[in-house]
């Protein structure tokens, strides 16, 4: 029997953004299932506050050089990598220069969200599925961790459902502290829109705050895992509506064989299609 591919999809991973608890959790993470017998890849973006020196980066120019589409204009993809220390786990970086190369995250200096986080995270999502099929890798779960790889469930299950490489992928989505204010880009579902998805399945797109984007991401999960306590019960609520598994925050000393546990009965419970 094959070991079960799990593909990790976050903003933040230590060391390669400041310390947070998702930034922890999908350092930790990935290489628990990794020992447990699973295998694993990672994906963030390659923010252009991330020291490519220290943490020795490097381009993987047999996945590069393709164009992505966002919002009817080409962006060219490339593709970088590095391991995480001290661990056999590498972590793919999604970059471009438009997008990823200003000295920041996802705020400005002013801790103001940038204008086209909602195109980074277009980018982000495509650049990943696209770079997936390339490495000819079909995972079992595709976890997603936070809101700036919300959109992955929407492409995956709406987009790419056809794909043989996602045809039979499982989605989970974590949810996290509420990190930002407001909404994104009031646009962001026109931009969405472009790749030809139906008015429904990105109505709650229309006002992108994080609730909502969190939401849209768990109408299209096979599985929720709460990292924390401190979401607004409108969102567990309707987690608990969809009739799904979901994973409320384990201990801190159980979580990591808790979420492993959790794979195993996401991928127990049978697709039924519409």
């Amino acid at each position: 029997m094959s070991k079960p591919k799990i593909l990790f999809v976050s903003h933040e991973i230590l060391p390669f953004s400041p310390e947070s608890h998702i930034a922890q959790t999908c350092r930790q993470m990935p290489q628990a299932v990794h020992e447990r017998g699973k295998e694993t890849r990672i994906f963030m973006p390659r923010f252009g506050k991330i020291n490519e020196r220290r943490h020795q980066l490097h381009e993987v120019i047999r996945l590069s050089g393709m164009n992505l589409i966002v919002d009817d204009s080409d962006h060219p993809l490339i593709i970088k990598v590095a391991s995480i220390p001290q661990i056999r786990l590498q972590v793919y970086f999604i970059d471009n220069e438009e997008y990823f190369h200003r000295k920041a995250f996802v705020h400005d200096d002013n801790d103001v969200l940038f204008e086209d986080n909602d195109m980074r995270m277009i980018f982000f999502t495509k650049g990943v599925l696209e770079t997936v099929k390339k490495l000819g890798w079909a995972p079992d779960i595709i976890h997603c961790h936070g809101w700036f790889s919300s959109l992955m469930p929407l492409y995956v299950k709406k987009l790419y459902a056809q794909d043989p490489h996602f045809a039979d992928s499982k989605i989970v989505v974590s949810v996290y502290e509420k990190d930002f204010e407001g909404a994104l880009s009031k646009d962001i579902h026109k931009k969405v829109a472009f790749d030809g998805f139906d008015a429904g399945d990105i109505d709650m797109l229309k006002k992108a705050t994080h609730s909502q984007l969190m939401k849209n991401a768990m109408k299209f999960a096979d599985g929720v895992i709460f990292g924390d306590d401190t979401s607004p019960e409108e969102v567990k609520k309707f987690a608990q509506d969809l009739e799904v598994p979901i994973l409320f925050q384990a201990t801190e000393t159980d979580y990591l064989s808790a979420t492993d546990e959790f794979f195993d009965q996401v991928l127990s419970v049978k697709t039924v299609l519409a």
